[in-house]
């Protein structure tokens, strides 16, 4: 077929490779999601699970597009990918890049719906998602994004918990969702962070990190308390007969291997992008990796998502 006299349509496609040893940024939305969450239930002004959902799909990228996708951050319906500066995936080609990224995120967020959401939550529609793929030279652009988005996740999330607060409020002092948007309208974050606490004695600090500070999903690597915890795991299971799969893998890690950790923390401020050298005496906590969590806790309220993050975003830089 290539050489048939119908090849010269080819000529018609347009080369798109973004330049070479340049950060690329995949940022993803969902389309339409005001009509899906209102179609599906969701909690206002957060549903932990639609949240975990998003997490869920976004891990399944990062895994799926190892090495190349080194970085990743969501809030909402929407998910940031960092790729390294030398990504040679599909030849640096942005379309077929950004397409990849869209489809598996798209494509794992209904795999995992049943799971994440329970089985009783019936997906009514397919989800949609659009994107954009965004090239930046350097370091500091690609910290100013993230803290670009991070700083929405708050902007956005201080301004909508006042809005339903103020929205589901007791019939004698709840307002409708017109009379909400009009008291908060030209109000600053202190004046909403006051409407909070004095009419509803909620101390927006104390919120879950989840839904103040987004989520970022970061290459690690095993901590020693890991490494110890892998190693007692091989030990016991010596002898017992054949291992599952999952207590394999543990096992055998080798010391210093990559893991994936979601975590709820500041990227903003210095000590995700310091080396740990340069900010010594902080006690290193378990990692948390993957979606795994505490028993008896959800998954974004796992204490060992918001500790022991020092310098993972340079070592993303770095990869």
């Amino acid at each position: 077929m290539a050489g048939s006299q119908f090849a010269y349509v080819r000529n018609f496609e347009l080369p798109d490779p973004v330049l070479p040893n340049v950060y690329m940024v995949v940022r993803i939305d969902g389309k339409g999601f005001h009509r899906f969450s209102d179609a599906h239930d969701f909690a206002k002004p957060n549903d932990g699970r639609a949240l975990e959902l998003m997490n869920e799909a976004a891990r399944h990228v990062v895994q799926a597009l190892k090495p190349d996708v080194v970085l990743a951050f969501g809030e909402s319906d929407e998910y940031s990918f960092l790729l390294r500066r030398s990504c040679s995936l599909y030849k640096r080609r942005a379309s077929k890049i950004l397409t990849q990224i869209v489809s598996l995120f798209t494509s794992a967020y209904v795999f995992c719906w049943s799971e994440i959401m329970g089985k009783q939550e019936e997906l009514k529609y397919p989800p949609t998602f659009d994107g954009r793929l965004v090239a930046y030279p350097t370091a500091k652009e690609i910290r100013d994004y993230f803290a670009w988005r991070q700083a929405d996740t708050h902007i956005n999330n201080l301004y909508n918990t006042t809005f339903w607060a103020l929205v589901h409020a007791d019939n004698a002092d709840g307002l409708g969702e017109r009379r909400a948007h009009e008291t908060l309208k030209g109000t600053v974050s202190s004046e909403k962070n006051e409407i909070l606490f004095s009419r509803f004695g909620i101390n927006y600090d104390k919120l879950e990190p989840m839904f103040r500070k987004g989520t970022t999903i970061v290459w690690g690597e095993s901590t020693p308390e890991e490494e110890a915890d892998a190693e007692e795991d091989a030990a016991a299971g010596a002898g017992e007969g054949p291992m599952k799969s999952q207590e394999k893998e543990k096992g055998n890690r080798s010391r210093g291997a990559p893991e994936l950790r979601t975590l709820h923390v500041d990227i903003i401020g210095k000590e995700f992008w310091t080396a740990p050298s340069e900010q010594p005496g902080r006690r290193v906590e378990k990692a948390a990796q993957h979606g795994a969590h505490s028993e008896g806790t959800e998954a974004w309220q796992d204490p060992r998502r918001v500790s022991s993050y020092q310098g993972l975003g340079l070592r993303a830089l770095e990869r």
